[in-house]
């Protein structure tokens, strides 16, 4: 059974950071690419980052990309988003994402195996 288990979001301060964290399991860690998406309400679910199967390709949003880092362990099965600076627009509830292979997708369709999200509040 494949599970992705998140922690970490809360209600931060404009300008503050945060760290989420998705613990994976059921599946072969290292063949599958990452990726974070978040979805504010009444709004589409977005791309926000993502790490291939080897830790070295990233992809981010052009609202995340001097902002956020993705990260992973192959060892620990986790993937991270620190998030830096945020903003009262980076409100939204954030999915972490798994998908076979090495290559990233922005796309949700692609990913067939999901978080069950967390809530990222920023106030200004």
């Amino acid at each position: 059974q494949v599970q992705l288990v998140q922690s970490g979001g809360g209600l931060v301060q404009a300008g503050d950071s945060l760290r989420l964290s998705c613990l994976v399991s059921g599946l072969a860690f290292d063949r599958y690419a990452m990726a974070w998406f978040r979805q504010a309400p009444g709004q589409e679910r977005e791309f926000v980052a993502s790490i291939g199967w080897s830790g070295v390709n990233t992809q981010y949003t052009d609202s995340a990309k001097d902002r956020f880092n993705i990260t992973r362990d192959n060892f620990k099965n986790t993937v991270d988003l620190q998030m830096s600076s945020l903003t009262p627009e980076d409100t939204a509830v954030y999915y972490c994402a798994a998908r076979s292979g090495t290559y990233t997708k922005t796309v949700t369709a692609e990913y067939p195996f999901w978080g069950q999200g967390t809530q990222v509040s920023v106030s200004s």
